[in-house]
Order: structure tokens, then sequence, then C-alpha cells
């Protein structure tokens, strides 16, 4: 479980209200850092470090009680599920208090109320409402609250996107006509940019709070209630929004406090500071401060290839010698594996394995369950691949062995297996590149390898382009010594086999 830690941030609002230093047990809370600002993500200034109003709201619930918290990053829509796998006891990211949401799960006071912002193109006509989109595409979050609002209201062709940047860019590239998102959202990628500009009136009422496992904790559920509620009346809850310039009327409005700005908006500043860099040089310094970061997800990314190629390679072999030596049952039983595993997508037997064998008792660490599933899934691949390998290797062959004395078993250890090893090396060098890049999806069970960390990265500087290149450049490095031991092996096998020839 600790690969998929993150300690958090140190708070950057006020100075908390209860200077007691936490000394119980731990809380972890869930959250997604490619989420993007201001909720929780990864502090430009230090990638290495999870920030945002939410981590600083946890801080101050972790004082309250008395416990220090750990961030443990998870991808957005497998939050709740996250909670019944026990991979932690709360989760945060914006999660709304929907009745879909709490079917599902336990969820605090809220700890802020917001609404829609509707964002068009600067200069273009105002939008007075929802009636005004009507024949209009418009971008929103996929699974939000918005993008219900959006679907109700009628006549709007709306479109759903999983990351906040990519609606804004097509905003600002024409291919739809506006956005709405959380008011949030809006301040930290629409507001800074200056081609984009806020319009229209507050859209519906939007409630995030802290989920925790369905009937599972309801003594924690009232102290998180209680820190929330005290962080209000003392007026540190308030600081926090406003350091994120996050309070707004609405909030006002709720809790009751029309006290004027408590604290100067400094993560606002600094975010929008660190993510508009000018001039080459900076944009260079930023992406040198990615590197060690990547570095570390590289390291996880070849770590989880590496172990899964070595059980599919295992696994392989042994479903190739079921299917051509292993007799009817074992060859039925071997092509039943291989069908289901080659006729299911990935992604779903990486989810399943995490999220669905726990319904049986089967709780795995979420490294574990990546390096499984990959494994599982290319066991298949690999077992047809050296199928076809040993079928290549005349059946005379084990014929001439058994007549010189040697047992079967002995005549596929050194006569068969050699041979077929030799042509099947090319293949099996290809399918462990692309077992570098399939293991990206092991991203949705909170393992953070380069594709999560590209997403986390991209999504807080607003920067697919430059950071692209870099993390491509850092696969293609990855894969290239095996590319080249691919081509090594092809040109090996065609002078075996064309000595065998002669």
């Amino acid at each position: 479980m600790a690969r998929a830690e993150t300690p958090a941030a140190p708070s950057a609002s006020a100075a908390p209200a209860v200077p007691a230093k936490p000394s119980g047990p731990p809380l972890r809370y869930g959250g997604d850092g490619t989420s993007g600002a201001p909720y929780v993500f990864a502090d430009p200034a230090d990638p290495k470090h999870i920030i945002g109003f939410e981590v600083d709201i946890m801080d101050g619930i972790g004082r309250h009680l008395g416990r220090p918290v750990v961030f443990v990053q998870n991808d957005w829509s497998n939050l709740i599920p996250g909670l019944d796998n026990g991979l932690y006891e709360a989760a945060v990211s914006g999660l709304e208090i929907s009745p879909a949401h709490q079917a599902a799960a336990d969820f605090s006071i809220p700890y802020y109320t917001t609404f829609g912002q509707i964002v068009i193109r600067r200069g273009d006509t105002p939008v007075d409402g929802l009636a005004d989109l009507k024949g209009k595409s418009v971008g929103t979050l996929k699974s939000s609250q918005m993008e219900y609002v959006l679907k109700q209201a009628g006549g709007i062709d709306v479109r759903s996107y999983d990351e906040e940047i990519d609606a804004y860019s097509d905003l600002k590239l024409k291919r739809i006509d506006a956005t709405v998102m959380d008011f949030p959202i809006a301040v930290y990628y629409a507001q800074p940019d200056r081609a984009l500009q806020f319009t229209g009136p507050p859209i519906g009422r939007i409630a995030y709070g802290i989920a925790l496992k369905k009937g599972a904790h309801p003594e924690l559920l009232a102290q998180i209630n209680t820190a929330l509620s005290q962080m209000s009346a003392d007026g540190s809850l308030h600081a926090i929004l406003d350091s994120w310039a996050l309070w707004s009327p609405v909030m006002a409005q709720v809790t009751g406090d029309a006290t004027p700005m408590t604290a100067q908006p400094v993560n606002y500043v600094r975010f929008v500071e660190a993510t508009q860099p000018s001039g080459w040089r900076a944009q260079l310094d930023r992406y040198l401060r990615f590197l060690p970061q990547l570095g570390w997800a590289a390291l996880m990314t070849m770590e989880i290839s590496i172990l899964s190629m070595v059980l599919a390679v295992g696994l392989g072999a042994a479903l190739a010698l079921a299917r051509v030596y292993g007799g009817t049952l074992l060859d039925r039983l071997a092509q039943v594996y291989i069908e289901v595993v080659r006729g299911t997508p990935l992604l779903i037997q990486v989810l399943f394995i995490y999220y669905g064998l726990p319904k049986i008792g089967v709780q795995l660490d979420p490294f574990v369950a990546g390096v499984l599933a990959l494994g599982l899934n290319y066991a298949a691949y690999e077992a047809e691949n050296y199928r076809a390998g040993l079928l290549a290797v005349p059946r005379h062959q084990m014929e001439a062995a058994v007549a010189l004395n040697m047992t079967e078993r002995q005549a596929l250890k050194n006569v068969i297996i050699p041979q077929a090893a030799r042509m099947v090396l090319p293949p099996t060098t290809n399918d462990f590149i692309s077992l570098i890049k399939d293991s990206s999806l092991v991203s949705v069970i909170s393992l953070v390898e380069l594709t999560k960390t590209y997403e986390q990265i991209s999504t807080t500087y607003y920067d697919y382009f430059g950071t692209g290149i870099l993390v491509a450049a850092i696969y293609l490095l990855l894969g290239l010594p095996f590319v080249r031991l691919a081509h090594w092996a092809e040109k090996h096998v065609s002078r075996g086999m064309n000595r065998s020839a002669h």
C-alpha cells in the first residue's frame, strides 16, 4: 500500500485553530491528484507534494481529531470503490453530495457549497443562463452534477470531458461554444486565461462532502462533522477558502458568515504565477523540475512491466505445453483460459481483480493486483506464441529423441524447447515493449506510474504538449533497448535457421 501513498503537503493557509500535535493513528484519505486545481493536485512549484484547498481542510480535520493525515492517490471514478476496499477511510476530490453518491457512501456535512459557472470565449455574445445555451455545444465534466443539469435542461449539445482543461482547450479552439463547470474549476482554469471570460448567473447548487464507507464508520463520521462545524465556527474554514480565492456569496449565505476576507489569496496567486511562466527559460526550468518525479514514475513502470512479463512468460509457457503435449483435458482448459482472457479488455480485467475479487474475500495490494492483471493477460498471448514455436519444431525430432532412449520430458527439455525458444524470442521481446505501454492501465487502481504522472503534471500546468513530448521521449528510451534486442534476436534466429537448412 505504501506505493500508492503520498504525504500530504503542509497547509499554506492560516494558522490552525487547534495547535495540538496529532498523535493518534493516521487518517488515510483518498483523492485524485489529476483532478486538477484547486482540489487535490501536485504543487506546481514542487510536484512531489500534493496540495489543494481540500488538502488544507483535511489537515485541519486531522488536527481537530488529533490524527496525522495521509493522502492516497486513486482515480476519481474509483474513489468510492476504494472506500469499500479499505484503501483509505475517507475520500475527497470534489465529491458531490448527490443521491447517486449517497446511495454508495456516507457523506459528511458539506465543507464547501458552490455552483456552476458558464465560461465563453472573450468577445463572444454574453450568455444569460441555461436558456441561452440551447442549440449550442457546451462542455462539462463527465459524471458531474453539471452534466446532469445540462442534460435535464434539454436542447443543449452536451460534450462530456474527463479533464477540465480539455474542455477549456476545445472552447478556445472553437470546437464548442461554452463550458459549464464548478466555480472552483472555472476560477483556476478559465479566470486567469485572457482568451476566456465568465458570463451569466450561477447555475444550480453543488455541495461537496467527505465520503466514508457506507455504514462502516459512524463514529468517525460524527467526529469529522464536529471538526467541520468547529472549523466553520472559528473561521479557519473561511481562512482556508480565502487563501485559495474560493470564498463566495454562496458560502456566506450557507454558513451565515458575512465577515470580510480573513486571509489573502496567496495560494491562488502562487498557482497562477507557477503555471504561467514567461519565456523559454522559465519553461525549461519547469520541465527540469519534472524530471525527478518522472524518473521515479519510470522506475515504477519498469518494475511493474518486468514482474508482469516474468509471470506472463512462465504461465504462457505452461499453457503452451498443456495445449501441445498435455492431452485433451489440459488442452481444453488452456484453450478456455486463453480465449476468455484474449476476448475481454485488459482494463476490465484490472478493475475486476482489484475491485471485484474483494467481494469474494480476495483483497490485493494495488501493486500486486496490477502485476497480476498484466501478467495473466499477457500470458494468454505468450501461450499462443509459444505454441506456434513448439509446433514449428518438426515432429520427427521428438520421435528421434524418444528412439534414442530419452523420455518425453527429456526430449522436451533438451531438444524441442531450446529450438522453440529461439524462434519465439523476437515476438516475446516485442510483447514486452507493448506491455511497457499497457502498464499505463494500472493507474486506475491508484498506482502512480509514468502515464498517471503525465496526467497529474498536465492538468496542473495546462500543458499537454511539452510534457507529452517529454513523457513520450522517456517511453521511447525505456523501450529502445528492447527494440534493439528484438532486432538482434531476429538476426540470430535467421542465422540459426539458415544453418539448420544446410
